[in-house]
């Protein structure tokens, strides 16, 4: 089996690029499943209803976000509705949204989990003893099973890495929206990367327009950022190739696209 995980999708140009890309990927390696990462795909903040049917339409089967999940109030109409639209799982008992879910394809169970990191990020609950309980819960209700840990730190992220190193299929990291060039498979055979990366402008800061985000450091303001629409287009995730009779990780290829 062959699942691609794609970075953040960041506003219209990401979006756009995405649904692109994705089915021609599709197409070429023999994907069967794909996860992205949607937070950022509503002009930067969060998504609407009919930005998540896009990415649905654009080759998404599964999408997970991060701390920006609740930056648009559409998300509301849909998270408790979609069983494969997730939000961190470590988020306070009573938030609206599930932090998991179980996609079947074929003859295969596919857990996701999405964790969001704690270091340089709001206060949460703890990301270990939330993945720790999760993975316990469905480990025998599912064949693979994938972590969208959503955090800061590259510290805190290898640090998960390890700690469910064995326990799931793969482990990745998203947010930072600088793509890593980490990518493995730990010692007892979970696959790693330390961030996916972003899908969007490349010619921006982390999908920004770059004059207002310089501007801000320059003089130490706060002003409006503005979204990056035009320039060349970046196109970050992961391929996880998967062995059919063992579940077990034979590769993961990192793929860093980009174009006019």
């Amino acid at each position: 089996m062959k699942i691609l995980m794609v970075g953040d999708i960041f506003g219209r140009a990401g979006r756009i690029f995405f649904t692109e890309i994705t089915p021609k990927l599709k197409a070429e390696k023999g994907i069967d499943v794909v996860v992205v990462n949607g937070e950022n795909a509503a002009h930067g903040k969060g998504l609407t209803v009919s930005i998540f049917n896009e990415l649905l339409s654009g080759g998404a089967d599964i999408i997970t976000t991060g701390n920006h999940v609740w930056g648009n109030k559409d998300i509301f109409e849909i998270i408790d509705r979609e069983p494969f639209l997730l939000r961190p799982a470590n988020y306070p008992e009573g938030t609206p949204g599930k932090g998991f879910c179980i996609y079947p394809y074929r003859a295969k169970n596919i857990g996701v989990i999405n964790i969001m990191g704690r270091t340089f990020m709001q206060p949460i609950d703890c990301p270990f003893v939330c993945a720790e309980k999760i993975v316990a819960q469905i480990k025998d209700q599912c064949d693979i099973i994938l972590v969208d840990f959503h955090a800061e730190a590259t510290s805190e992220k290898l640090a998960l890495g390890y700690f469910l190193d064995g326990k799931v299929t793969a482990v990745v990291g998203t947010h930072t929206h600088v793509q890593t060039a980490d990518e493995r498979i730990l010692p007892q055979g979970t696959g790693y990367i330390t961030d996916l990366g972003m899908t969007g402008i490349l010619d921006s800061v982390i999908g920004m327009d770059i004059e207002t985000v310089v501007e801000k450091f320059v003089t130490c303001r706060q002003g409006k950022f503005i979204v990056a629409e035009t320039g060349a287009r970046v196109y970050s995730a992961v391929l996880l190739d998967i062995d059919d009779s063992t579940n077990k990780m034979k590769n993961i290829e990192r793929i860093y696209f980009v174009a006019d």
